[in-house]
């Protein structure tokens, strides 16, 4: 090297030069870049005459790229690509925090609250595992675990109440418009009962009935709420849920509760986290939006 500095061509046109090569048609190229087919011809013609040299012959239907040209579009594109990780690594990387939660909770509350919290916080990407195993903050690399259960959780946890297990009772409004009033016990024999695996149906009966709880129609158990959920919207029996994993759905019409009864369970849903954690305002901030998502209900 001399010391001499070359003058370099437009960068304008080498990214109009490095799409046409793409597409070896101009009006293709000028839909990508949002310009006319004019101003593409016109960008290249320009890069040609810089270079002093041919980089397209053109043709009725296409282009086709010299030699020259076929070279040179190789070398523009490493230099755009390097270009643009120089860019990214300039960005901060997002901050991941890994959220253990159960399910049920994952897919009747979580994720339908994502979108809200994203756009609130795009610094942080969550990422869900959904899994009723009690998670260890040591080993597993979670940073904040929703579980059921009664604190303490643990020495070293910190855990902060985010509902109340209210149980109660829903059904389709289609199913009960068929079968009727299931206060009725001779209608609620009519009901299939769907079990989850809390079993709190034998309670349950017990205030509604008490005493005399009428056989139900049919026993059908999931593992999942959230699948004892999904079968009471399609109209297949009686659920048994904690009241916020279905208030979306009786807001929408698609669950209507029943017998005006509200089973307290001893057991609640926590925010549960490691009184030293890895990243402490992040799950700070993960945590009070929790907290706030669960009292805007």
């Amino acid at each position: 090297m001399n010391g001499q500095t070359h003058r370099l061509p437009s960068l304008n046109g080498l990214r109009v030069f490095e799409v046409a090569s793409r597409h070896l048609n101009f009006r293709l190229a000028a839909e990508e870049l949002g310009v006319t087919q004019g101003a593409v011809a016109q960008q290249i013609r320009q890069l040609e005459a810089e270079l002093g040299l041919k980089l397209f012959e053109r043709q009725p239907r296409t282009l086709v790229p010299t030699e020259a040209g076929r070279s040179y579009v190789a070398s523009v594109r490493r230099a755009f690509e390097l270009i643009s990780d120089a860019t990214e690594n300039l960005r901060p990387a997002p901050l991941h925090l890994t959220i253990s939660v159960t399910p049920s909770f994952a897919s009747r509350w979580l994720i339908p609250r994502l979108p809200d919290f994203t756009a609130a916080h795009p610094g942080i990407e969550l990422r869900i595992v959904a899994t009723d195993r009690l998670s260890d903050f040591r080993t597993d690399a979670v940073d904040l675990a929703i579980r059921l259960g009664r604190a303490p959780f643990g020495s070293g946890l910190n855990a902060e109440l985010l509902y109340e297990q209210a149980i109660i009772a829903v059904g389709s409004p289609l199913l009960l418009e068929r079968i009727g009033d299931p206060r009725d016990p001779g209608h609620f024999a009519r009901y299939p009962l769907l079990h989850d695996g809390h079993d709190f149906w034998p309670a349950f009966l017990e205030r509604v009935f008490p005493g005399t709880a009428p056989k139900p129609a049919q026993n059908i158990r999931f593992n999942q709420t959230a699948l004892a959920l999904e079968a009471a919207i399609a109209g297949q029996g009686l659920a048994l849920t904690s009241r916020f994993l279905a208030d979306d759905d009786i807001a929408r019409g698609r669950l209507v509760p029943l017998f005006g009864i509200e089973l307290v369970a001893e057991a609640g849903f926590y925010i549960v986290s490691p009184r030293r954690p890895r990243h402490p305002e992040p799950i700070a901030t993960v945590c009070r939006w929790l907290s706030e998502a669960a009292k805007a209900r």
